[in-house]
């Protein structure tokens, strides 16, 4: 939009005016007015917004319009959106940059609520990482958010809140948490919004998590699968005993009923059996490896007619 990156939203706002009219298709004479007025109303879209604002000069520096782009990972985790000024626009017809960033997020509760004389004041909303343990146990956390806000320069500025949050045991990822009056203020200072949570968990070294069910890869040895065994296992609720019967195949599943996110009603976990066989690393390790190959006259290829 050919501003200045300190520009105040005034300054945004009288550019878009000036480049709309010059290039807005019904009345512009120029070979790409059309697309030249989508990008411009994308840039207003974003400039205008405090939090998408913000949103783009942290991730949009590297971006070039035509390119695919994919946002990193828990990049909005602990930023406050309030989405004021979004102007009900259709994002699908933006670049993947803006679709990607805020095509979900920015298109839900906009508008403010009237209660009699007292306009409510927006909600909000934050993503949050927690671990999985606490989906299973229940905890407090203490979480802190950024927002930004116009200063009196009319430019944006971040700033920083602490509050302790209590995450509900059964708790899923996508759920929302939600926290009355902890939103944006209102006019009157008993009509604030509310702000919502969106929960996710942190990756974690040993499970995977899919709605309500976790999933476990367990490495076990070429002679538990083949005779049967009872083995040590870890749940996120703690070490049980798991019964592996004789002659399963590696990649099989296992469910533990009733032991995934407690919800209502639970969800399950699974356990995928992984054979890991010894290593040939040793004389003996092959003299042991070569009697298999001898005495067993094991052909797994044998179904494929080899």
């Amino acid at each position: 939009m050919g501003i200045k990156r300190d520009a105040t939203q005034d300054d945004i706002k009288r550019a878009y005016r000036k480049l709309a009219r010059k290039y807005h298709p019904d009345v512009s004479k120029e070979a790409d007015a059309e697309v030249r007025f989508k990008e411009i109303g994308e840039a207003y879209e974003v400039l205008k917004d405090p939090e998408k604002r913000a949103a783009y000069d942290q991730l949009g520096s590297g971006w070039r319009s035509g390119q695919e782009f994919q946002p990193p990972p828990g990049w909005n985790q602990g930023f406050e959106f309030h989405g004021g000024g979004f102007t009900q626009a259709d994002t699908s017809e933006f670049s993947s940059f803006f679709e990607a960033l805020f095509g979900s997020r920015f298109n839900a509760n906009r508008e403010n609520r009237h209660y009699g004389f007292n306009v409510r004041g927006e909600d909000t909303h934050a993503k949050i990482l927690i671990d999985l343990e606490d989906s299973y146990h229940g905890a407090t956390r203490t979480i802190t958010l950024q927002h930004t806000e116009i200063g009196p320069d009319g430019r944006p500025k971040i700033k920083e809140r602490t509050l302790n949050v209590r995450i509900p045991k059964g708790v899923r990822q996508g759920q929302l948490i939600r926290l009355v009056g902890q939103g944006s203020r209102g006019v009157d200072q008993n009509s604030a919004g509310d702000l919502y949570l969106e929960v996710a968990f942190q990756p974690h070294s040993l499970y995977k998590v899919e709605e309500k069910d976790v999933f476990l890869e367990l490495p076990v040895t070429p002679w538990e699968v083949a005779l049967g065994v009872t083995i040590k296992t870890p749940t996120p609720t703690g070490i049980v005993d798991l019964k592996i019967p004789p002659g399963i195949q590696s990649g099989r599943k296992l469910r533990l009923k009733e032991r995934g996110i407690p919800a209502h009603p639970p969800g399950d976990l699974y356990i995928t059996l992984q054979v890991v066989l010894p290593p040939a690393d040793s004389e003996q390790a092959r003299i042991l490896y070569r009697e298999m190959e001898q005495k067993l006259a094991f052909n797994p290829r044998a179904k494929l007619g080899v």
